[in-house]
């Protein structure tokens, strides 16, 4: 399959539903993908088709960028954890001892409204040496005075 460069094609049982799988060669061994039913498959024109094209300023998708730079790492699947299935597991053992089941309020969303353009301004300026931060505070408070008069 690797030097001719295709892939096979089976059904597995999974969670009690029949599945299409593409298996490939992979490393020593092979890899099974799940594959959708056509069926499963939707145009994607008529979910998105109301949203009217945008043109996001430069400012804006530098930022964009900038963050997508400082974030960027690895994944570790080590480093997350399915909170939902710990719950559960957590509620069965007290079940099973014989103790009540706690129950927990549920987490109310937090009221403050933050500006977004501002809030990426804070960040980048946090970051930048401090020579740099006072023409960038220079520049932006320029550009927002002229705002202000026209």
């Amino acid at each position: 399959m690797r030097r001719k460069g295709m892939v096979g094609l089976g059904k597995v049982v999974i969670s009690r539903r029949e599945r299409i799988v593409m298996l490939e060669p992979f490393e020593q061994g092979l890899m099974a993908t799940t594959l959708r039913y056509g069926y499963e498959v939707r145009d994607a024109k008529p979910y998105f088709e109301d949203i009217p094209p945008v043109k996001v300023p430069d400012e804006m998708v530098e930022l964009a960028e900038h963050i997508l730079d400082t974030k960027a790492g690895h994944f570790d699947p080590a480093e997350f954890e399915d909170r939902y299935e710990n719950a559960v597991v957590e509620m069965l053992k007290q079940k099973q001892a014989g103790m009540p089941v706690r129950k927990e309020a549920p987490v109310a969303a937090p009221g403050t409204v933050v500006n977004l353009m501002d809030a990426l301004r804070r960040s980048i300026q946090s970051e930048r040496p401090v020579e740099k931060m006072g023409k960038a505070v220079e520049k932006v408070g320029r550009q927002s005075g002229k705002r202000k008069a026209g």
